[in-house]
C-alpha cells in the first residue's frame, strides 16, 4: 500500500521510545551495520552547524547531510581499521528523554526526543554532546524505518566537542 492511499497510522509514544532507545544501543554498540537496516531506502541524516538549525541543507553549511548512499558509504569507512578517527573506537553512552509524538502523515511518523551522548577517547577527555532529534519515521511492519534523521546540537561551539563524525 503506498504512502498516498494509506490513511494515519496509529502510533503510540511507547513503540516510538523502543524503538529510539533500540537504535540508541546499536549506536553506543558500534552495531552499525544493524542501525543501517534501521533505515529507509530514501533515508536522509542532517546534522545542521550549530548557528543555523533551521537552515535548508541546499542552502547552509551543514556538519552531515547524507542520503541513503553515502550513509552506507560513511558506514563502511568508519567501521575499517584503517579509520584512525574511530581506532580504536570511542566508547559511547547515550541517554534518550522526552520522547514525542509530533505529527503523522500517512504512514509517516514524526517524532522528537533530547538526547545527552557520552563520548570516551583513549587518551583524551569525555565529550558530551546535548541537543534534539528530529525523525521522520515509516511505519514498517511492527516497527519503523527512518526516512529522516535530524540532529540539532544545543552546543554554542563545536571545536572543544572533537569530531562529531557517526556517534551522534
Amino acid at each position: 500500500m503506498s504512502a498516498a492511499t494509506m490513511t494515519n497510522v496509529s502510533v503510540t509514544r511507547a513503540e516510538v521510545e523502543d524503538f529510539l532507545y533500540h537504535e540508541a544501543m546499536l549506536l553506543d554498540a558500534w552495531r552499525l551495520k544493524e542501525w543501517e537496516e534501521l533505515l529507509a531506502d530514501d533515508a536522509t541524516y542532517y546534522i545542521p552547524a550549530n548557528d543555523d538549525l533551521e537552515g535548508d541543507f541546499k542552502s547552509s553549511l551543514y556538519i552531515i547531510s547524507d542520503d541513503r548512499e553515502r550513509i552506507r558509504q560513511r558506514i563502511i569507512r568508519v567501521l575499517d581499521p584503517n579509520c584512525h578517527a574511530e581506532f580504536p573506537r570511542s566508547r559511547l553512552c547515550r541517554l534518550i528523554t522526552n520522547v514525542r509524538v509530533t505529527g503523522v502523515e500517512g504512514d509517516i511518523v514524526k517524532a522528537a526526543a533530547n538526547f545527552s551522548c557520552y563520548r570516551y577517547r583513549r587518551y583524551q577527555r569525555e565529550f558530551v554532546y546535548v541537543g534534539r532529534y528530529e525523525y521522520q519515521l515509516r511505519k514498517s511492519g511492527n516497527s519503523f524505518k527512518i526516512k529522516e534523521r535530524r540532529v540539532l546540537l544545543a552546543a554554542h561551539e563545536l571545536g572543544s566537542l572533537g569530531s562529531v563524525s557517526f556517534v551522534l
